[in-house]
């Protein structure tokens, strides 16, 4: 690297993306140079089936502002995400991904509007996104209405991990230790002035989605979870609602009982029991996934193991 501490650091996570990372490091590269600063893009291999990691070597070898970092295996993007951020050294951190739906060349306009506005994170807002199923637009429009709702944390509608961050705002973020990661509402809890910028979303340049609709659902619960104490409150509110009718219940039969009538309905009471255990599995399902985090954080494993890396101080 050309200095110890760049003026900018970029972070892109990567997992299989053999097919569009060689067009990235031209775009990145060239956007970077755009704004007469020092720079470095450290590129974040997840643990990759494909050839990105001989990728990387190749253009940390070409490029001396480039650096690549492999873990040990896949982690998933948040923790990969996570390795780049801990060892980014810029006074200010670009978090990007490989796959050109965020344009790398709106790094010079997040720098200025930073600037401008005196913020701490620039992140970008989607106007429009390209290439994108009906069905994951809405669900996606869905879920971050659905978020703002129950977090107890603001965090900004149709975002994703595309942002600006300033020296600041990642080393608060650094020092934060789950294991279970939402980035943007991490980044939405720290603070500071945060302002978006709005862009349109291209289609991927190549490849295929790396969050199929498994990970979108675990994705969804860790932000639900990770920012809000609401689902078990809604627990406790279903509780209390149920026990209060189940009283109503019992007073109505004691009253029948007393009249003289006789209770019929083998259904009726299978209807009940069905519907009350149901609603005990919620409630313990909910449980579960905060007392699966206890257990998780407890353990206090680290995030990721990097298995090597190419570049800067290594000298490769």
């Amino acid at each position: 690297m050309t200095s110890p501490t760049p003026a900018v650091s970029v972070v892109v996570p990567c997992f299989n993306e053999q097919r569009v990372l060689e067009a990235f490091c031209q775009r990145m590269t060239a956007a970077c140079e755009s704004t007469g600063l020092d720079y470095e893009i450290l590129l974040v291999d997840d643990g990759s089936r494909d050839q990105t990691w001989s990728m990387m070597c190749a253009a940390a070898r070409r490029n001396p502002h480039i650096a690549g970092m492999r873990l040990s295996r896949n982690r998933g993007h948040q923790l990969a995400l996570s390795a780049g951020l801990a060892h980014a050294r810029g006074a200010r951190v670009l978090v990007i991904d490989a796959d050109l739906q965020d344009p790398p060349e709106l790094l010079p306009v997040m720098l200025k509007l930073m600037d401008e506005q005196e913020a701490d994170v620039i992140y970008g807002k989607r106007r429009h996104r390209s290439g994108e199923s009906a069905f994951k637009l809405a669900t996606a429009h869905l879920f971050y209405r659905f978020l703002s709702v129950l977090s107890d944390t603001e965090i900004p509608k149709d975002t994703g991990d595309f942002r600006l961050l300033s020296r600041r705002v990642v080393d608060a973020f650094n020092q934060m230790p789950e294991q279970e990661r939402f980035i943007r509402g991490m980044i939405s809890w720290i603070g500071f002035k945060q302002e978006p910028l709005l862009y349109d979303r291209e289609e991927r340049a190549a490849g295929r989605s790396k969050y199929p609709f498994r990970k979108m659902v675990h994705f969804a619960i860790n932000a639900l979870t990770s920012f809000s104490t609401r689902p078990l409150r809604l627990a406790s509110y279903l509780g209390f609602a149920i026990g209060i009718m189940s009283l109503g219940a019992i007073v109505y039969s004691i009253v029948l009982h007393y009249r003289g009538y006789t209770i019929h309905g083998w259904t009726s009471l299978i209807v009940v029991v069905l519907f009350v255990g149901a609603l005990q599995l919620f409630v313990l399902g909910i449980i579960g996934e905060y007392l699966g985090r206890l257990f998780m954080e407890s353990k206090g494993r680290p995030l990721y193991v990097i298995a090597e890396m190419v570049g800067r101080e290594q000298g490769n």
